[in-house]
């Protein structure tokens, strides 16, 4: 398990039906060591704290192992790191195997798994189509989201220490659950 990624975004005003919308949607990979705050990377903000960011939303975890399922779903897609919205693209720790609760270590930080991601209308804004939130919810390929225990530095390239102390339901399950409730 390593981080194979670390992104960050700054809030910025984009057009969506017309009207300016801000989005911090738009993460690029970083290089070096990045310093880990309570509630996000240096370098990196949300744009609506109402829906993103916070204690429970502070860091949000990729897994690459989705990526070549993308790139099979839209081939004519870019799918750079972070495309996703990702801070962290990671290889070895799926939503399947991770529950809210389990603590993560990566370079000096601390983190614990809170939620899946559900995506909003700015993931169709990053991918410039509408169809991508249906096809992401279905895919069952959401991340997830991490709050941070112990504040530190991490970088591309680091291993994580998993801890899974969590009980219950997994993210996959809990992100599963909610899709069916939906429908």
């Amino acid at each position: 398990m390593k981080v194979l990624s670390v992104n960050v975004g700054m809030p910025r005003l984009v057009e969506y039906l017309g009207e300016p919308v801000a989005t911090a949607i738009f993460k690029s990979p970083v290089k070096g060591k990045v310093a880990v705050g309570q509630f996000n990377l240096e370098g990196d903000k949300q744009a609506d704290l109402t829906v993103h960011g916070g204690r429970d939303k502070s860091v949000y975890i990729y897994p690459s192992e989705h990526y070549p399922y993308w790139q099979n779903e839209l081939p004519d897609a870019e799918l750079p790191w972070g495309i996703f919205g990702e801070n962290l693209t990671t290889t070895g720790l799926l939503e399947t195997e991770v529950r809210p609760g389990d603590r993560l270590r990566i370079g000096t930080a601390e983190f614990e798994v809170t939620i899946p991601r559900y995506p909003c209308y700015k993931l169709g804004i990053r991918f410039g189509r509408k169809d991508i939130l249906k096809r992401f919810m279905l895919s069952g390929r959401s991340g997830f989201y991490l709050t941070v225990l112990k504040t530190g530095e991490l970088e591309t390239g680091d291993p994580i220490e998993f801890t899974p102390i969590g009980g219950g339901a997994t993210i996959s399950e809990i992100f599963g659950e909610r899709l069916r409730k939906r429908t």
